[in-house]
């Protein structure tokens, strides 16, 4: 016999469940006949368009980018006014709830209240295996979080970014140390120009 427990987070609802193996098998915990009461499931990540974004923000919260990479995930900040992008830090990939621990800690440190995933379209807009595998992503990291979802356009801003650090003789360590939490920045800054933050009204 299993049970499902619950692991809730510090101020919200519960966030993932765990089935855990009933020990007790000699004993009935359902002395009455009746099933016991069921705890609400976690309510999964709404995936939104960009343009769809604002309307599920509050006044103050920031956005996150993130550029979605085989073996790293380059993380980005908006500010509180969500008019200017910040690289962030840059996580080394291990396994897929452990990152999405340490992604998901970072985003609750910084009071965000959206995820902006980099899109890696092919040039023609078509999806590749890159787009499919950071849908699959965030497919597994949807049921984990409340925090809306978006996805951007990120063709060329790895391209973009590298061209930069190029021109302002960063070495090539130095070059990809920095490329993918710039990349996040750059992919964001899209994102926020796009929803016209910080345009004169």
């Amino acid at each position: 016999m299993f049970l499902i427990l619950f692991i809730t987070g510090m101020n919200g609802p519960p966030r993932f469940a765990i089935p855990i193996q009933n020990e007790m098998h000699g004993c009935h915990a359902n002395r009455g006949g009746l099933a016991p009461p069921m705890l609400p499931a976690p309510m999964p990540a709404p995936l939104v368009e960009l343009q769809d974004l604002p309307k599920l923000l509050s006044k103050d919260a920031r956005l996150m980018g993130l550029d979605l990479g085989d073996k790293t995930i380059g993380l980005a900040l908006s500010d509180a006014n969500r008019v200017i992008a910040t690289p962030l830090e840059t996580l080394k990939r291990t396994k897929f709830r452990a990152d999405a621990e340490r992604l998901l800690a970072l985003a609750r440190l910084h009071d965000v209240g959206a995820l902006v995933f980099g899109l890696p379209l092919n040039m023609n807009g078509s999806e590749g295996p890159r787009a499919q595998s950071t849908r699959a992503f965030v497919r597994n990291l949807s049921p984990l979080t409340e925090l809306a979802i978006a996805f951007w356009d990120e063709r060329l801003s790895t391209a973009a970014v590298t061209r930069t650090l190029i021109a302002a003789d960063a070495s090539r360590k130095r070059r990809a140390a920095l490329v993918d939490k710039m990349a996040a920045a750059y992919l964001l800054q899209g994102a926020l120009d796009r929803l016209g933050y910080g345009s004169p009204a």
